[in-house]
C-alpha cells in the first residue's frame, strides 16, 4: 500500500510563503502522477496543481504565477512552493498520487491526510 505523508502547512500572513512536501512511503511498485488539491470551508475540493512522472505540470488559474509544483522522483516526493499567499488560499491541502501497489495491481488514487494552510490578512 502507498502512504502519503504531508508536511509544511501552517499559519502565514498574506503575501508570505509556504512550502508543502508530500512523501510516498510503504511498499509499492510505482508512483505516476502526483498533485495537490485543496478544500476551503464550504467549498468543494479542487485541483491546485499536478505533475506527471515526466515533469509536465498543470495549475489552477487562481494560483498560476504564484505556486510551483515540483517532484523528486528519487525520493518519491512532491512539493508545492506557495508564494504571494492570499487569504483565499486558506484551505486544507491534500496530496494525491496515482500508482500501483504491486506489479500486478491496477493503478489507483492515494490520498494524504491533509494539511491546514491558513493565510491571515
Amino acid at each position: 500500500q502507498v502512504q502519503l505523508v504531508e508536511s509544511g502547512g501552517g499559519l502565514v500572513q498574506a503575501g508570505g510563503s509556504l512550502r508543502l512536501s508530500c512523501a510516498a512511503s510503504g511498499r509499492f511498485f510505482s508512483i505516476n502522477n502526483m498533485g495537490w488539491y485543496r478544500q476551503g470551508a464550504g467549498k468543494q475540493r479542487e485541483l491546485v496543481a499536478a505533475i506527471t512522472s515526466a515533469g509536465s505540470t498543470t495549475y489552477a488559474d487562481s494560483v498560476k504565477g504564484r505556486f510551483t509544483i515540483s517532484r523528486d522522483n528519487a525520493k518519491n516526493t512532491v512539493y508545492l512552493q506557495m508564494n504571494s499567499l492570499k487569504v483565499e488560499d486558506t484551505a486544507v491541502y491534500y496530496c494525491n498520487a496515482d500508482g500501483r501497489a504491486t506489479i500486478r495491481s491496477i493503478s489507483r488514487d492515494y490520498w494524504g491526510q491533509g494539511t491546514q494552510v491558513t493565510v491571515s490578512s
